[in-house]
This record gives C-alpha cells, sequence and structure tokens, in this order.
C-alpha cells in the first residue's frame, strides 16, 4: 500500500500485530470521554481497556482492517460500508467479553453503541472509521493525520467516502482539516457525552 515515501502505515496481521495495536489504543483512550463515562474509575479503566479493544480488534481483523504503524505508534480501526455482522461463536464471545469490561456499565454501553448508528446516514455507504489513536508519548508527531489518511486512500480506491465520530471536540478542528464535515452533533441520554459524527465524501 503506497503512502508517502516511509511508508510508515500498514495493514496489520496476525496476533502479534493485533497485541501491538491493543496496547496503543488502549493508552490513547484512557482519557477518553465516551469510555471515562462509562468506566468513571480511572484505574479500572487502565484495567479494562485492554480487554475491551482486544475485542475491537479481533472485529475489525475478522470484518475490515487493522492500520498502523509498524511500531506502534499510531493505529486505526475500520469497518466496510453497510451492516457487518459477525458469526454466532465470534459475537458471543465478544459479548461475554464486553459484560466483563463494562459490568453493570453495559446497558449505557450498549445504549451509546445504538445512538452512534442512529446517527450513520442510511444506507451506510462509507468506510468506517471506529477507532484511531497515537501512544501517548508519541502524540504530535502526525501520526494522527497519517494514519486516517491511510484510510481515507482505501476509501478513495474503493470509491467510498469515510465516516467517524468524535466525543474530543478539539478532534474536530483535525478532522476538518482533513476533509471531514460534521453531519450532526448530539448527546447520549442520560448526561452521557456529547458526539459529532463527521463525514469525508468520496473525491
Amino acid at each position: 500500500m503506497a503512502m508517502d515515501k516511509e511508508r510508515p502505515i500498514e495493514v496489520q496481521q496476525g496476533t502479534h500485530a493485533g497485541d501491538r495495536v491493543v496496547q496503543t489504543l488502549a493508552a490513547a483512550f484512557q482519557n477518553d470521554p465516551a469510555l471515562a463515562w462509562l468506566l468513571p474509575d480511572p484505574v479500572k479503566r487502565k484495567r479494562k481497556l485492554v480487554p475491551f479493544f482486544k475485542a475491537m480488534v479481533g472485529q475489525s481483523m475478522r470484518n475490515g482492517q487493522v492500520l498502523a504503524s509498524r511500531q506502534g505508534e499510531a493505529a486505526s480501526l475500520w469497518y466496510p460500508p453497510g451492516d457487518v455482522k459477525d458469526g454466532f461463536v465470534a459475537s458471543l464471545r465478544d459479548n461475554l467479553s464486553m459484560v466483563g469490561v463494562f459490568g453493570a456499565s453495559l446497558p449505557k454501553g450498549l445504549a451509546m453503541a445504538k445512538a452512534m448508528y442512529d446517527h450513520h446516514p442510511v444506507p451506510q455507504a462509507d468506510l468506517y472509521l471506529r477507532y484511531v489513536g497515537i501512544r501517548p508519548d508519541e502524540q504530535g508527531k502526525g501520526w494522527g493525520g497519517k494514519v486516517i489518511r491511510a484510510g481515507i486512500e482505501i476509501a478513495r480506491q474503493q470509491g467510498a467516502g469515510v465516516l467517524l465520530e468524535t466525543a474530543e471536540q478539539y478532534n474536530v478542528a483535525i478532522y476538518s482539516r482533513l476533509g471531514f464535515e460534521i453531519i450532526s452533533e448530539w448527546e447520549v441520554p442520560d448526561c452521557g457525552p456529547k458526539f459529532w459524527t463527521m463525514r469525508r465524501p468520496f473525491r
């Protein structure tokens, strides 16, 4: 996959690559407003984000793509256009994992996930950027733009746009510079976090 001359972003495959991506995303999302709302105890959140992202990475490896830098500075999880449904065994395993991660907060997590999908265009014809994170010690070095542009290029080759949402307001300006436009602003019920759903059209 041709990106820039250094080719810093690549498709990740295999258990070792997945483990590296899990660690990067777990560290990057430690202070994420949405996950902090679901897991307010920071010590517990730090421990629980590893199994959470292990499930998320597994889903993306099975159904979409995982793009990351070779040394784990940046990682992103992508889903293809449309509704993606996992097999029964994989779904059951992930559901049990989510119970272990969120416990009594699982209904809140399910409500938040439903709200996300309710704000997606119908039909959903874009690549979906589920998560993108930069390892804390590598933030501010341009990795975010590189990993997102890698996914944008894949979407362009497929004739698709890119869809995402963020609960971090400062990310809105970053995504805007990459060509994304806000299609909705909304809040999770019961005093949940605010989200911005954004789309970069195909061009």
